[in-house]
């Protein structure tokens, strides 16, 4: 039990009340910290799909040894500054297989990591293979089928793409594209959303869209782009070999990626929204390439 004189709780300390006020500041600078990766772009751990999910590798040897049994790896985190020689190696294994770097400070690697011994580097690695592009025009060939293909640009939410695999599968198309940066990998929360048809659908990466547009017009398809402003897609030919591409869940089809495309098409609005969901706009745009294509035969 304390004994305070006149019955009284003593006022605390001077010194001890500013040494509090500190600790709250050096909090607060901490947790700022962590969203910003030094002399890149602004990042939040809540909100990268990547550093959120559990395929993390943490640790030096581990993640070289996951670069050289050939585990595919979408994103990797290391600790700006750092120049040692395990860090130096991570490095060029990453250029050499095309991974995302992303530098950030020792505060966003120590909410990222799981194990708390991260050394400086955590890397995040791919639920599932990646195909080829040459992959998605082999199983169209199986068929016997025109090449149907889905093109997300920056679609950063594992669940849509999840959803848009599933619709993929279903609606019968031949694979879906995505881009290396600005987009959500094909991480375990993307596998649970596709409900398994991440199995059936190859998902290929590239570098990039608009160029990899430009090469598959040279192989005969055209390309379709969801737009706002776009035709009604009753009026519109999706028929033959086709690519079908939607954007982001903020700000839709890029300018450069939209300008590849041949025709820019639109579902009709009549609520008092001005759009879809992109999964649900996917699901949508996917199903009249179905019903066009079931007309034609």
């Amino acid at each position: 039990m304390h004994n305070f004189k006149n019955g009284k709780r003593p006022s605390s300390h001077p010194d001890l009340r500013k040494k509090i006020k500190d600790i709250k500041q050096a909090e607060k600078t901490a947790e700022a910290a962590a969203r910003t990766s030094p002399g890149t772009e602004q990042y939040d751990v809540a909100e990268d799909s990547d550093a959120v999910n559990e395929n993390r590798i943490e640790g030096r040897n581990a993640v070289i040894e996951a670069y050289r049994s050939g585990r595919t790896i979408d994103k990797i985190y290391i600790l700006d500054g750092c120049q040692d020689g395990p860090i130096q190696t991570i490095k060029r294994l990453a250029h050499k297989s095309d991974t995302i770097i992303r530098f950030v400070d020792k505060s966003f690697l120590d909410h990222m990591s799981e194990t708390g011994m991260h050394q400086g580097v955590i890397a995040s690695s791919a639920a599932y293979e990646y195909a080829e592009v040459e992959d998605i025009f082999a199983l169209a060939k199986k068929r016997g089928e025109e090449p149907f293909i889905l093109l997300l640009d920056g679609v950063e939410d594992p669940h849509n793409l999840g959803a848009i695999i599933r619709t993929a599968c279903q609606a019968g198309a031949h694979g879906v594209i995505i881009p290396k940066n600005r987009a959500v990998g094909l991480t375990s929360t993307v596998a649970r959303a596709s409900a398994g048809a991440i199995n059936y659908v190859p998902v290929a990466k590239v570098t990039n869209l608009s160029r990899t547009i430009e090469e598959l017009k040279e192989k005969g398809m055209w390309f379709a782009s969801a737009e706002m402003d776009g035709d009604v897609m009753y009026d519109c030919n999706l028929t033959g070999p086709i690519g079908l591409v939607v954007g982001s869940e903020g700000s839709g089809v890029s300018r450069l990626v939209s300008e590849k495309c041949d025709i820019h098409v639109s579902i009709p609005m009549k609520g008092e929204l001005d759009s879809l969901n992109v999964s649900v706009a996917a699901a949508v745009l996917s199903y009249e390439v179905v019903r066009q294509r079931l007309k034609k035969k």
